[in-house]
């Protein structure tokens, strides 16, 4: 077990790379974060809380064992809680690399899927053998199997078993998530307590973030999968007063960046209210809400990392990622962090 003074979420020493709107970069402790905002800012984050998302069962058809990753559904709707989309995975488990891992038996329309406590049905097989349309029963039983069989969504780069508060930011509300909006395990209250007190406005909305690799290229190549997320009417006028008065929008995390910019749309305001981002995000967005992004360090040519040409050009990026390397910044969700500034013009 860890020891209570080093959580997983909060690795001692975490540092920060910012780099401003004109591509100049500097090494930073994360706690100095704080310094780099403003009065009058407002910082936006997911509040989803993550699911135990990872379920390992039996496919009964051919007896063979499987491991099931829910990946998304059409709404946050609780009437909608029993139809998922899943990635499918042969016998095994998160010590061993996802792309490593052996292939799931065939799946067919009706098949049975037994996943200890749950039941599943094949609904459809969506354009990818292992990429599957899932249905279960009723929401009380689905929630009730989670909490006792389902464990966090893991990869091999960490190798103690994950809890599900291991995977829960502070600010946790619905769960949601499939795998953390760990861009927020940066925040804590006495981040939010100082934000406070130096006029920096905060406010959540809640976005079902999706899940990060799959170990298959050409389903990685179709993330992020469609997410549905809901800004409520206080987080809008908030956010639309700022963009009112011109202050700086920072998202906390790639999810945030993604639904406020789908929620925008042809607008010039934004809608409060439950929606679908469907669009990806990469060197050819204009951004309209977003000016600063918090985030997690992410590997080249991964979704989370294409997000980011539409903050920066490719030299910048290029030199933010050689500066990450050179200064030994962790990786993947429970690393260091980047706050990178939209480029200037």
């Amino acid at each position: 077990m860890l020891a209570a003074t080093a959580p997983i979420q909060r690795p001692l020493g975490a540092k920060l790379l910012h780099v401003d709107e004109l591509g100049r970069m500097r090494v930073l402790p994360r706690a100095g974060l704080i310094d780099l905002l403003e009065a009058g800012d407002l910082v936006v984050a997911n509040d989803a809380a993550t699911m135990p998302a990872s379920l390992q069962g039996v496919h009964a058809p051919t007896r063979s064992p499987i491991e099931l990753r829910l990946a998304g559904r059409r709404s946050l709707a609780s009437e909608d809680l029993h139809r998922f989309i899943a990635v499918a995975f042969g016998a095994g488990d998160y010590r061993t690399r996802t792309e490593h891992r052996a292939a799931p038996p065939h799946f067919d329309v009706g098949d049975v899927l037994e996943l200890g406590p749950l039941t599943a049905h094949v609904e459809a097989v969506l354009d990818h053998p292992r990429l599957l349309a899932i249905r279960f029963g009723s929401p009380a039983a689905l929630w009730a199997g989670l909490a006792a069989h389902g464990r966090p969504i893991q990869y091999a780069h960490v190798s103690q078993p994950l809890e599900l508060w291991d995977v829960w930011t502070p600010i946790a509300g619905m769960p949601v998530a499939y795998e953390p909006p760990s861009a927020g395990f940066v925040l804590d209250w006495q981040l939010l307590a100082a934000m406070r007190h130096r006029g920096i406005e905060f406010t959540t909305i809640t976005h079902a973030a999706g899940i990060s690799s799959t170990g298959d290229a050409s389903l990685d190549a179709r993330l992020p999968f469609d997410e549905p997320y809901e800004i409520s009417f206080t987080a809008a006028t908030a956010i639309n007063r700022a963009l009112t008065r011109k202050r700086r929008i920072i998202a906390v995390g790639t999810t945030v960046v993604r639904a406020l910019e789908h929620a925008i749309g042809g607008r010039e305001s934004i809608r409060p209210g439950l929606a679908m981002a469907d669009q990806r995000i990469a060197t050819a967005t204009r951004l309209r809400v977003v000016d600063t992004i918090l985030s997690g360090t992410h590997e080249p040519r991964t979704s989370h990392h294409e997000l980011l040409h539409a903050f920066a050009g490719p030299d910048t990026l290029t030199r933010m990622d050689e500066a990450l390397n050179r200064e030994d910044f962790r990786t993947h969700e429970f690393g260091d962090s980047v706050l990178l500034a939209k480029r200037a013009g």
